[in-house]
């Protein structure tokens, strides 16, 4: 069972926003269910949007990456 941003239900994974998720055996009966939710808050510490922000901490990961490596071969 999903439930949508509005808390309405829905069939679509993509949509859902909190739900809970049932595992079943081969006989069909449910082995495990495994509740989520998803949050859309925006961290208030953060200058700028959280994909914003990782994308500068990959590229900075990447210079530092970029670093070693010109280094190790120098």
């Amino acid at each position: 069972m999903y439930l949508d941003a509005e808390g309405q239900p829905t069939d679509d994974a993509a949509k859902a926003m909190r739900g809970e998720v049932v595992e079943y055996d081969v006989h069909g009966r449910p082995t495990r269910r495994t509740r989520f939710f998803l949050d859309r808050k925006e961290l208030p510490w953060l200058p700028v949007s959280e994909p914003a922000f990782l994308l500068w901490v990959f590229a900075g990961l990447f210079v530092v990456w970029l670093a070693i490596g010109v280094f190790l071969l120098a």
